[in-house]
């Protein structure tokens, strides 16, 4: 049986991802005899996305912001500035942690997104923060951390989340927490929702001559393993939890969108996207506007503001 590294198979199956739809299926298809038996079958109504940015992926703790560390030490700044505007990009596939800043291997890392922020908040130089957004999602874990921490700059600074040209599911809560969204006509936003995904090798480890017997401890230790069928029981219990995160989501956003956006109408998109004149028609962004443009009238604002 081909392998597989061990650490995409843990990020992609089996758990929340809050990730457009198309976007998993991009994985998916990628990945194809490396997961199952000959041809991987995958029913979906829609089509993959290959969104991709950056490169050489590192993986490290977050736990005293060993990233900000090296940055400080060095006395540089994570982040581009353009006149007294600071730019944080959040593009590609989003990850819980990546020791790098930026998009690297097609991931962006809510590690690195935090190391920005945080600094961002402390620099005297900095008058309001632009967020780039090109994202279709990626993964729960961190996501809401890192949106609390946006939301909190965007109590203390000017803040805005330019897409350039898609943000979706959890690119979207981080825009969200920004004090304003613009985007083009042609991008695509929304897809408030969560997706979880399982796949089944059994038929793959019976052809390759390989028999595996699972010895746990505790009734529910082996719940959604990929070595047979998935339960109905299990498959319920993690519909549900879905669905809990899918209602926190829009809680959230819906804190921070206000009355332009709530978590009702947030929640009655069925985690549907959006292009540019459909998105700023209900709330979910502001204005609809050419990247270019919408930065530079950012940019003018902010010339001699202080901090």
């Amino acid at each position: 049986m081909p392998v597989i590294r061990h650490e995409l198979f843990q990020r992609i199956f089996n758990s929340p991802l809050m990730m457009h739809p198309g976007k998993a299926q991009a994985g998916l298809e990628g990945m194809g005899g490396r997961v199952v038996d000959e041809q991987l079958v995958i029913v979906s109504e829609g089509t993959s996305l290959d969104h991709v940015a950056g490169r050489n992926t590192l993986v490290a703790g977050a736990l005293g912001d060993p990233l900000g560390a090296r940055y400080d030490a060095a006395r540089r700044a994570p982040y581009a500035m353009i006149g007294n505007v600071a730019i944080i990009p959040i593009e590609g596939t989003l990850v819980h942690k990546g020791a790098y800043v930026g998009a690297s291997s097609g991931l962006t890392s809510y590690q690195g997104i935090i190391t920005q922020v945080n600094r961002v908040r402390q620099d005297p130089k900095v008058a309001g923060v632009v967020f780039e957004v090109d994202s279709f999602g990626g993964e729960v874990d961190g996501a809401f951390g890192t949106a609390a921490i946006i939301a909190q700059l965007s109590s203390e600074k000017p803040t805005i989340a330019i897409l350039t040209e898609n943000a979706c599911s959890a690119a979207y809560l981080l825009a969200s927490a920004a004090r304003q969204i613009v985007m083009p006509e042609t991008g695509t936003a929304g897809s408030i929702g969560v997706i979880t995904m399982h796949t089944d090798v059994s038929k793959a480890l019976k052809k390759e001559g390989v028999k595996v017997t699972i010895i746990t401890a505790g009734a529910r230790k082996a719940d959604g393993n990929p070595l047979g069928p998935l339960p109905d029981e299990v498959q319920s219990r993690m519909q549900e939890q879905v669905e809990k995160t899918r209602v926190i989501f829009a809680r959230v956003v819906g804190q921070y969108r206000g009355k332009r956006f709530t978590a009702a109408q947030a929640l009655a998109t069925e985690a549907a996207t959006f292009d540019g004149r459909d998105a700023c028609l209900i709330g979910m962004v502001d204005a609809v506007a050419f990247p270019a443009t919408a930065f530079e009238a950012f940019e003018r604002e902010m010339r001699g503001r202080r901090a």
